[in-house]
């Protein structure tokens, strides 16, 4: 995929060639400037047959795009659990405010509310919207072996701790994987219902990533193995590394 910004050369078939001035891949509308004109011109990649400089035509995809990346990221979890990281889990829950979903993957050890954070590794359906990448250097709307292939460039380290087996949440995320892909997610949300206490085991709830597909009617799904008993205890946040040195550490 080549990169289109400003600065980029184009050219046009009643226009010829010019620089992309400003450019919106959420719309599909640039502005370019074209030869001596004073004032950059608006068009559409849908259907101005705007090419790059050396005649590759831009296309555009006309569908809605993903308003969540939480789909594209299933399918790169359950491709890298098939060639041996099954060690890799992927949480899911919404903001405070219930308008997107957060996301987070990790590696190690199977504990949902102690992980670790590794940079990179985790976003925000809000974020996505207006920068439709996951962080770690993959382009937007790459494919999953592209999506693989560039974490394993971002952060090999932190990948190779996924090698190993986890078998039965394997089997679990490639049940879910089967049910869900490619319109819908799963949330890892427990909710409390009115403000009272936990639902001891409600299904796992399912959000649709594009806008216009109906609620979710399929069979209800079990949450992941290593969730029992979570909804009897404090859920707490990963602490900060103690620091016995006195001297205060930079991020």
């Amino acid at each position: 995929m080549k990169a289109l910004a400003p600065g980029t050369v184009i050219f046009h078939r009643f226009r010829g060639y010019g620089v992309i001035t400003a450019v919106n891949l959420l719309t599909g509308w640039i502005s370019a400037r074209f030869g001596g004109e004073a004032r950059a011109l608006d068009l559409n990649l849908s259907t101005d047959e705007v090419q790059f400089a050396d005649g590759e035509a831009i296309l555009f995809r006309r569908a809605p795009p993903d308003r969540m990346p939480h789909a594209r990221l299933m399918a790169a979890v359950r491709a890298l659990h098939q060639a041996g990281y099954q060690k890799l889990y992927l949480h899911s829950w919404p903001k405070p405010s219930g308008l997107h979903w957060r996301w987070h993957l990790f590696t190690g050890p199977r504990d949902w509310m102690q992980r670790s954070w590794r940079e990179g590794w985790y976003g925000s359906g809000a974020d996505y919207n207006v920068n439709p990448v996951m962080g770690w250097g993959d382009n937007p709307g790459a494919d999953t072996e592209e999506l693989i292939h560039a974490l394993a460039k971002f952060d090999p380290q932190g990948l190779a701790q996924a090698l190993g087996r986890d078998e039965d949440h394997t089997a679990w995320f490639a049940m879910v994987c089967d049910a869900l892909l490619p319109g819908y997610m799963y949330s890892l949300d427990m909710q409390r219902p009115n403000g009272g206490p936990l639902v001891d085991m409600p299904p796992v709830p399912v959000v649709p990533v594009r806008a216009g597909l109906p609620p979710y009617s399929g069979p209800d799904l079990p949450w992941p193995p290593g969730w029992a008993g979570l909804w009897s205890r404090v859920h707490a946040m990963p602490l900060p590394k103690p620091n016995f040195t006195g001297i205060p550490e930079t991020p």
